[in-house]
C-alpha cells in the first residue's frame, strides 16, 4: 500500500471512529433522560469535546489530501469525509443539548412515561448508523433508502409537540417541563436530518449523483436507476 492510500485508509479509520462516538452521545443521552442520570448526562456535555477534536482531526487529514492533487473519485472522497464529519460533530451538539434538558427534567417530577422519545432515538440511530454502513461498504443503494425515513421521525416530532402543546393549554404547571421535552424531540429529529445528509453524500460518493432537494426523495428509494 502506498503512503497516499494509507492516508486515505487513515481517514476512513477516524471517521469511523467519530461516528462511533456519536451514536454512543445519542444513545448516553437518551439513557440519562429516561434513566433521570444526572451523572451520565454530564458524562456527554464532558465527552463532547471528544467529536470537536475528531472534526479537527478529519479535516486537517483531508486538506493535507486535497493538497496531493487526488484523483476525481479520491477527491469525492476526501470532500463527503469533510462533510460527514461536520455533520457527526453536529449529531454530538444535539446529544448535548439532550442531556442538558435531561439534567433540567431531573429537578421535577417526570410528566408522563417516555414512549416517543426513546422510539425517535432509535429511529433516528439507526438511520445514522446505516448511512455510516452504506459509507463503509460503498452502498449507495442502503443510504438512498435512509433518506425517506427522514419524513417518519419528522411525523413523530410533530405528533408530540402537538401533545405536549395540549398539556401547556390543560396544565399550565407543565410549561417548562413540556417546552424542555420539545427541545429533546426536535435534538433528535435533527439528529435524523443529519443521517440524511450523510445518506445524501454517500449517494453522491459512489454515484455522482446529488440527490439533495430533490422532490420526492421516496421515489428515489424506490427507483434508484432513474
Amino acid at each position: 500500500m502506498t503512503h497516499y492510500n494509507s492516508e486515505l485508509s487513515a481517514l476512513k479509520e477516524s471517521l469511523l471512529a467519530m461516528a462511533s462516538h456519536a451514536e454512543s452521545a445519542v444513545t448516553r443521552a437518551l439513557r440519562a433522560l429516561v434513566d433521570r442520570d444526572d451523572n451520565l448526562a454530564r458524562q456527554v456535555e464532558e465527552d463532547d469535546n471528544i467529536l470537536d477534536q475528531y472534526e479537527i482531526e478529519i479535516d486537517d487529514m483531508a486538506i493535507h489530501l486535497l493538497a496531493k492533487a487526488p484523483l476525481a473519485t479520491d477527491l469525492r472522497l476526501i470532500t463527503v469525509a469533510m462533510k460527514i464529519s461536520q455533520n457527526l460533530e453536529r449529531v454530538g451538539d444535539s446529544a448535548v443539548t439532550i442531556a442538558r434538558r435531561a439534567r433540567d427534567l431531573n429537578t421535577e417530577p417526570q410528566l408522563k412515561p417516555y414512549v416517543d422519545l426513546p422510539r425517535m432515538a432509535t429511529m433516528s440511530i439507526e438511520m445514522l448508523r446505516e448511512a455510516i454502513t452504506a459509507f463503509v461498504n460503498r452502498q449507495p443503494e442502503i443510504a438512498r433508502a435512509v433518506v425517506p425515513r427522514d419524513h417518519d421521525v419528522d411525523d413523530l416530532n410533530r405528533q408530540l409537540h402537538r401533545e405536549l402543546s395540549s398539556y401547556m393549554v390543560e396544565r399550565p404547571t407543565t410549561i417548562s417541563r413540556c417546552l424542555r421535552l420539545m427541545v429533546i424531540s426536535k435534538a433528535l429529529e435533527r439528529i435524523a436530518d443529519h443521517a440524511t445528509n450523510i445518506a445524501e453524500e454517500v449517494v453522491y460518493l459512489y454515484e455522482a449523483k446529488d440527490i439533495r432537494h430533490t422532490a420526492p426523495k421516496a421515489n428515489e428509494t424506490e427507483n434508484p436507476g432513474r
